[in-house]
């Protein structure tokens, strides 16, 4: 499965969808970036004057290319044959760096468990300067 396929099988639109493209993808991870633009809707209010993207929204980014691209990668047929998608189940991450508009970020994923239909995974994004911005586990699920 080519990278096209994998991004256009995400259950996400603009203006929710955080993946501008998969750098690598095997059976055992995957690394992904994405570029907050200064137009994104979340800007407007947070914070007044000083826009910095929510925590909520770096997590998203982080499950988007570290979880659902990974698992559509590792699932494909049971995706396709049940019409089934992937939801985030639990997730435990530590921010480190504030990403600011019209910063690129670097997503890197390891799975470290495909059990039952339910994928867990180490992830870390990092910044253009390859400093840490946040890291943590994500985990999820096909759901029907």
């Amino acid at each position: 499965m080519n990278v096209s396929e994998i991004i256009a099988l995400l259950p996400y639109q603009k203006p929710f969808l955080f993946v501008d493209g998969i750098d690598e993808i095997s059976g055992e991870s995957v690394t992904g970036h994405y570029t907050f633009k200064k137009e994104e809707f979340f800007y407007e209010g947070h914070f007044k004057n000083n826009p910095i993207t929510p925590g909520v929204i770096l997590t998203e980014c982080m499950a988007q290319i570290g979880l659902v691209c990974l698992g559509i990668y590792l699932l494909k047929e049971e995706l396709e044959s049940d019409n089934q998608k992937i939801a985030l189940t639990s997730n435990q991450i530590d921010f480190y760096l504030p990403v600011l508009p019209e910063e690129k970020v670097t997503v890197v994923s390891e799975k470290v468990v495909l059990r039952f239909n339910k994928l867990k995974c180490k992830v870390k994004m990092l910044n253009t300067k390859g400093k840490l911005v946040a890291r943590g586990i994500i985990s999820g699920m096909l759901k029907a």
